[in-house]
């Protein structure tokens, strides 16, 4: 063995007095792996080691202060909602809220409109003065008839016709996944409603808050108990087979679990270029969309999601591309078909438990991942208490 490897091992005897090792080997220290490390500790009296590559917690929910003093999200923005009062109630132990309600606007032939599409976008594009019920007859005097909706461009075709469709939808699309919707999956545009009233938010769940003072400081908090430590700036790889453990739990990418057996799993990244503007406001709203103009696909301003009062603002100019983090599952029957050679997989991998968007690659909200975790953790309770009989089961992903 050598010395650093000896170094490690002392480290992790160290880390519990009398026992060497963890119960748990937790991969990841975003939502997935950070609700399920706090669960394990505080519920369970399990000895928790969490490792992460990156140099800090929180995965890409991550927000700290620039340079001048702005709250960012270095990795975009990331608004939190959900419908679960069970989701929300559970987080709102290691934070305090924010309401905020997003908003968007798309640069639309020269105008900004909300988005999504609502009464008082048709009406500003096209200057009309339509009422809730004349704007849903307008949508349907527009809209294609689609037999079977198979794809992204069948969804929003059928609901406000090709015009819109290549207003807002279309350029945004190809941008953001370097295809054209009529090759990617329904599920891309059926995020994005139709509205015929004036509702301008982006969202409309019964839950719609930031945390506070920040994620990060939600995180610290989330992750302060005595049976939980944290290695960042390192690779699982690297300690998987020095530090002692009786089960992981993985929330990285499941093909580089397998080293990619079966191909590399396609995602899309992003670059982000972050600006701080000397004026206390940049734009109207949160974000402001741009789906026919520029290599950009939105602007973010921060200070409106997290309510910060500064003399200058930071906003952050989201650029898709094809390499880097991986961010967005590209939603194609071909890509399912691999995921589920890799699903196989973990069926049937013992003592490791796969969690999270990018062990189980799928699109999921913030509130999703950690509906995911907290049910991963009811399974891992039942395995615990009926014994190491249950333990072989462990490996399957549970749906969020």
């Amino acid at each position: 063995m050598d010395k650093i490897s000896q170094e490690l091992e002392r480290a992790a005897a160290a880390t519990v007095p009398g026992r060497a090792g963890f119960d748990y080997l937790i991969v990841g220290a975003g939502f997935a792996g950070s609700v399920l490390a706090e669960r394990l500790a505080t519920q369970l009296g399990k000895r928790v080691l969490i490792v992460d590559k990156r140099p800090h917690i929180g995965g890409n929910a991550y927000d700290r202060y620039d340079d001048h003093g702005v709250l960012i999200h270095p990795y975009g923005p990331h608004i939190f909602h959900t419908n679960s009062e069970d989701i929300f109630d559970y987080l709102s132990q290691f934070t305090e809220w924010r309401p905020y309600q997003h908003r968007v606007l798309a640069s639309v032939d020269g105008q900004m409109v909300p988005m999504p599409i609502n009464l008082d976008t048709i009406n500003k594009l096209y200057g009309l003065n339509l009422t809730s019920f004349e704007v849903e007859k307008f949508f349907e005097s527009v809209a294609e008839k689609v037999e079977h909706v198979k794809t992204s461009e069948d969804v929003v075709v059928s609901k406000v016709g090709r015009e819109l469709y290549n207003k807002f939808f279309r350029g945004y699309t190809r941008k953001q996944w370097a295809l054209d919707p009529s090759e990617l999956d329904a599920s891309v545009t059926a995020r994005v409603p139709t509205r015929t009233n004036r509702d301008d938010r982006y969202f409309a769940d019964k839950f719609q808050a930031m945390p506070r003072h920040g994620y990060t400081r939600m995180f610290e908090k989330m992750l302060a108990h005595p049976n939980i430590k944290i290695m960042l700036n390192t690779d699982y790889r690297d300690i998987v087979d020095v530090i002692p453990w009786k089960h992981m739990v993985y929330s990285g990418p499941v093909d580089a679990f397998y080293d990619y057996k079966y191909g590399k799993l396609p995602y899309r990244s992003l670059r982000f270029e972050h600006v701080n503007v000397p004026r206390e406001q940049f734009q109207p709203v949160g974000t402001v969309n741009y789906p026919n103009d520029y290599g950009y696909t939105r602007i973010s301003e921060f200070k409106h999601i997290t309510g910060q009062e500064h003399a200058s603002t930071s906003v952050v100019y989201e650029y898709p591309c094809a390499e880097g983090d991986p961010y967005y599952p590209v939603p194609r029957p071909e890509n399912a078909e691999l995921y589920r050679k890799y699903e196989a997989e973990t069926e049937n991998t013992p003592n490791v438990t796969f969690v999270g968007r990018l062990a189980t690659y799928k699109y999921y909200n913030m509130d999703q991942v950690v509906g995911q975790a907290l049910a991963t953790f009811k399974k891992l309770r039942a395995a615990e208490a009926e014994g190491s009989e249950a333990a072989a089961a462990l490996s399957a992903p549970v749906s969020a």
